[in-house]
């Protein structure tokens, strides 16, 4: 393949980020994977998240650095299906909502599960689909930058 004057060879299998990219594009089972790291991160730190104690940012806080930073390690090399965006915002929403916690009707005084969209606007940052793609635009503008004979090593050398 050939970008501008730059020439890519075309490989079978490439190793990034710890993750094997296949020109099958079967990224599904290490979406999958990271998701259920994920959830196991969460469960581990379930105690704290649903401690009255500390307050809704801190918990936000706690949940990007530590929960999301495990789900979308080598996010950048991931090729997003609508399938795979779902299965990314149900398991982002059940953990918000699991922070958030339920909200009292004011019509009816019962407790009710917070809907998408009151989790959106409680959560005020971007969703873990826009996350990856802007990490993915951002890994591309690193390859963009490379060097001919130069390959990334995330430590600012070359290999």
């Amino acid at each position: 393949m050939k970008i501008d004057d730059r020439s890519f060879e075309r490989v079978e299998e490439c190793k990034y980020l710890g993750t094997t990219l296949t020109t099958q594009n079967s990224i599904q089972e290490v979406i999958k994977s990271r998701l259920k790291s994920g959830n196991a991160c969460y469960y581990l730190v379930q105690n704290i998240l649903s401690s009255s104690l500390l307050s809704k940012n801190l918990k936000i806080k706690i949940y990007r650095t530590i929960i999301l930073s495990v789900v979308l390690y080598g996010c950048e090399t991931w090729s997003l299906t609508l399938r795979v965006e779902g299965s990314l915002r149900v398991f982002e929403n059940s953990v918000l909502m699991r922070i958030f916690g339920p909200k009292r009707d004011k019509v009816t005084g019962e407790w009710r599960q917070l809907h998408n969209e009151e989790l959106n606007d409680l959560y005020c940052s971007s969703n873990i689909v826009w996350v990856i793609k802007y990490r993915r635009m951002r890994w591309v503008g690193h390859v963009a930058r490379m060097g001919r004979g130069e390959a990334y090593t995330g430590f600012g050398g070359e290999i």
